[in-house]
């Protein structure tokens, strides 16, 4: 039987497009292999997302020509979408899928016949295309995609056009799949491009889905929103976590500046103001939840001045850790044509400030918790500790040996160089 590799780069939402791909391989008699290993297939799913992503993105496809040349090359997602042009120029390619037609990925290379395959189209009136996943193999948290595309067009992101506009899976087949996972899984994440607009076309929330969900399947210990926008986090979710120890206390909420001169050229849809009155709300309603956020540095005419608002803007919110990317203009996207750069070094020194201020931040946050019980998903271990994530994103070191995905109470004991260390609660 032929055998095959993938390599996922990007986000959650590939890795479940690509797992789904990876069992109705294994279904259909292929052996799985090594990306790194000499095999008959390569499935490169690409990202986009930042320059460097479309880099690796490049890297992987010449790796995989360099491994050999005589394989069927497929390349998926959204860097295909985007640079479809210059990639179908690529006698070494032989499946070209952008984001659309995943779900028939495994169909063609069935049918491939020694001719370059260029499945891409435009986006318009894409449907939610169903890539079912029952289990993650080698892990204790599941991924669930129940939202693609984007419609807000911040002007330093590429996704909107390369993953088309936003829909949802039907809310009952949400609910069928997360079953599925439940047998194996005591972690659900539902991930997606914008997952706090779920359900707009059915007339369900987010909010209300979570609720099916844990309504039908009592297996789940845990669900977790992968990233949420602040002006999606309404009332119902808030109660939800407060309410229902099952909801992770931890939400992810990109803020990307902390001045509202840049939020205004990032077209994003808050101000300052808005984003810190409805966190400081959150808070009042769950007073231990975790909120961290993503940020760029160094967007287009970004001002010393600008930066230090951000800085400190960053301190007041008090998150308890920070994704920081500095900016990296995208070709097609409306900040590409703006003036006003910032150069790579200032851009390197504002990032690794801000890196330092979450370490601070993050320590800071789970010093909150010690003498605290919480509950850990163990997902592995060794000689001397298991560890796992806490309902709150801590990562927790317990001192005995536990079995994986088993979810058990533990009292924080300290912190060590960042470490956080516990007791397991008999």
């Amino acid at each position: 039987m032929k055998s095959y590799g993938i390599c996922t780069l990007g986000c959650k939402v590939n890795t479940y497009e690509a797992e789904s791909v990876n069992q109705q391989l294994k279904e259909r008699g292929y052996i799985e292999k090594d990306f790194k290993e000499v095999c008959d297939i390569y499935i490169i799913f690409t990202c986009a997302v930042t320059n460097t992503a479309s880099s690796k993105s490049r890297k992987k496809i010449h790796q995989a020509i360099r491994q050999n040349k005589d394989a069927l090359i497929c390349v998926v997602g959204c860097y295909v979408q985007i640079d479809i042009d210059n990639l179908q120029k690529d006698d070494h390619i032989d499946i070209l899928i952008g984001s659309k037609y995943k779900d028939k990925l495994v169909d063609y290379i069935e049918r491939y016949e020694n001719k370059q395959m260029n499945m891409v189209e435009e986006l318009n009136n894409v449907p939610f295309e169903k890539l079912i996943v029952d289990s993650f193999e080698h892990q204790t948290r599941a991924y669930l995609k129940i939202q693609d595309g984007c419609n807000q067009y911040c002007s330093y992101c590429i996704i909107p056009y390369a993953r088309g506009h936003e829909r949802s899976m039907n809310p009952q087949e949400v609910v069928n799949e997360a079953k599925l996972l439940s047998l194996h899984h005591k972690e659900i994440v539902l991930t997606g491009i914008h997952t706090g607009r779920y359900g707009k076309e059915y007339g369900v929330s987010l909010a209300k889905l979570i609720k099916m969900i844990l309504a039908n399947c009592p297996q789940i210990d845990r669900i977790r929103i992968s990233s949420i926008e602040i002006t999606e986090i309404d009332e119902e979710l808030i109660e939800l976590i407060k309410n229902d120890k099952r909801v992770a206390a931890h939400l992810h909420i990109p803020l990307q500046s902390g001045d509202n001169r840049t939020l205004k050229r990032m077209n994003r849809p808050y101000t300052c103001e808005e984003f810190l009155n409805k966190i400081t709300y959150i808070r009042e309603q769950i007073p231990f939840i975790s909120i961290s956020t993503d940020l760029i540095v160094g967007f287009v005419q970004e001002s010393e001045e600008e930066f230090a608002h951000t800085y400190e803007f960053l301190k007041e919110c008090a998150f308890s850790f920070i994704h920081v990317f500095p900016f990296a203009s995208k070709k097609g996207t409306k900040a590409y044509n703006m003036s006003g750069h910032v150069d790579n070094a200032t851009k390197k020194l504002r990032s690794n400030q801000c890196l330092a201020l979450s370490k601070n931040l993050n320590y800071v946050f789970a010093s909150k918790f010690i003498n605290q019980e919480v509950e850990v998903l163990v997902e592995g271990n060794d000689d001397n500790y298991s560890f796992g994530y806490t309902s709150e994103y801590i990562y927790v070191y317990i001192d005995e040996k536990i079995m994986p995905n088993t979810m058990v109470k533990a009292i924080i004991t300290s912190i060590d160089k960042n470490r956080v260390y516990a007791k397991k609660v008999e």
